[in-house]
C-alpha cells in the first residue's frame, strides 16, 4: 500500500475549475483506497475561488492575502503539508487526477515521479510548443540527461528533499523547471511517467515572453549552480580555437608578433578556463 500523501492544489483566479478538481481528486482517492490531505493554496484570487473550495470540506484551505505566483502558493502548501510524499497538480482541469495513485506508487525507489505531458492526448498551446522545444533541449544538454517534460505541473515528490531547495526555488512559475533540474543534477532518482494534458479551463496566467525568458535564464543559473562546467567547458574550447585560429593568422601577418586583440582573448580564455575550475571546485566544496 503506497504512504498517504499531502495533494497540494496551487490556484488563481480559477473558480470556475476548482470545484471539478477537487472532485476529481477526492474521487481518485477514494477509488484507490490512498490516504491523504488535499490542500488548497488560494494565491490571492478575487473570482471567488476561495468560497468554491469551501464546499468541499475535505481540502484544507490556505489563503495568500495578495498574489504571490505559482512556486510560492506551492511552497505554502508543502510547508502546512502533514505528509512526508507530496503531490501537485493544477486547478486548472489540465492534468488526469486519475494517475495521482499511481505516482504515489511509484515514489518507492524514487525522489521524483513526473508526470511527462508525453501520452496520446496532450493539448498543448501553438505559441508555446517552439520555446518549450528549445528549452527542453538546452536543459538536456545542460543537465546531460534526458528530461521528457521539465516543466510538468502534475508530480509527487519527498517533502524533505524539497525543503531542502527551498531557498533556489522561485516564486514564479518556474518552480517544477527548478525542482527538477535540482533534483537531476544533484543525482536524485527521478523517473517519467507518459500523462495526458487537456485544454485547460478559464486563461492562462502565463506570459509567453516574459517567462520563456525566466525559463531560459534560469535554466542557465540552476546548471552553473550545480554542474558550471556543462557551461564553462564549451565557452573555454570556443574561445581557444578562436584563439588558436587568431594567433596562427598573427604569426603569418605578422612575423611572429600578437596583436593587441589577440593578447586580450588569449587572457579571456584563460580566465574563461580558470573561472570554470573555480565554479566547479566551490560546487564540490559546498556538496560535501
Amino acid at each position: 500500500m503506497s504512504e498517504p500523501v499531502s495533494i497540494v492544489i496551487p490556484a488563481y483566479n480559477e473558480a470556475g475549475a476548482i470545484g471539478q478538481t477537487l472532485e476529481e481528486v477526492g474521487r481518485v482517492l477514494a477509488e484507490a483506497a490512498l490516504d491523504g490531505e488535499i490542500i488548497v493554496v488560494d494565491d490571492g484570487s478575487t473570482d471567488g475561488t476561495a468560497e468554491a473550495v469551501a464546499r468541499y470540506p475535505t481540502a484544507r484551505l490556505i489563503r495568500h492575502p495578495h498574489n504571490r505566483g505559482y512556486g510560492a502558493a506551492l511552497k505554502s502548501g508543502i510547508r502546512q503539508a502533514q505528509h512526508e510524499i507530496i503531490v501537485i497538480v493544477d486547478a486548472d482541469g489540465t492534468y488526469p487526477c486519475a494517475v495521482i495513485p499511481t505516482l504515489a506508487a511509484e515514489m518507492g525507489p524514487y525522489d521524483m515521479v513526473v508526470g511527462a505531458r508525453t501520452g496520446s492526448d496532450v493539448h498543448i498551446p501553438a505559441i508555446r510548443r517552439p520555446a518549450k522545444w528549445a528549452l527542453t533541449k538546452l536543459a538536456n544538454y545542460l543537465s546531460g540527461m534526458h528530461i521528457p517534460d521539465l516543466n510538468s505541473g502534475l508530480r509527487a515528490f519527498k517533502r524533505d528533499i524539497a525543503l531542502s531547495f527551498f531557498r533556489l526555488l522561485p516564486s514564479g512559475f518556474s518552480f517544477t523547471t527548478t525542482i527538477t533540474l535540482a533534483m537531476l543534477t544533484n543525482d536524485y532518482n527521478v523517473l517519467y511517467l507518459p500523462v495526458d494534458y487537456y485544454p485547460r479551463v478559464g486563461s492562462s496566467k502565463i506570459n509567453p515572453i516574459r517567462d520563456t525568458i525566466n525559463f531560459f535564464s534560469l535554466v542557465v543559473r540552476m546548471v552553473l549552480s550545480f554542474r558550471p562546467l556543462r557551461i564553462f567547458v564549451p565557452l573555454a574550447l570556443l574561445f581557444l580555437s578562436l584563439s588558436t585560429v587568431k594567433v596562427l593568422y598573427d604569426i603569418n601577418a605578422y612575423s611572429w608578433h600578437l596583436a593587441t586583440s589577440t593578447v586580450v582573448l588569449l587572457t579571456l580564455t584563460f580566465q574563461i578556463i580558470m573561472l570554470g575550475l573555480i565554479a566547479d571546485l566551490v560546487v564540490s566544496l559546498h556538496k560535501q
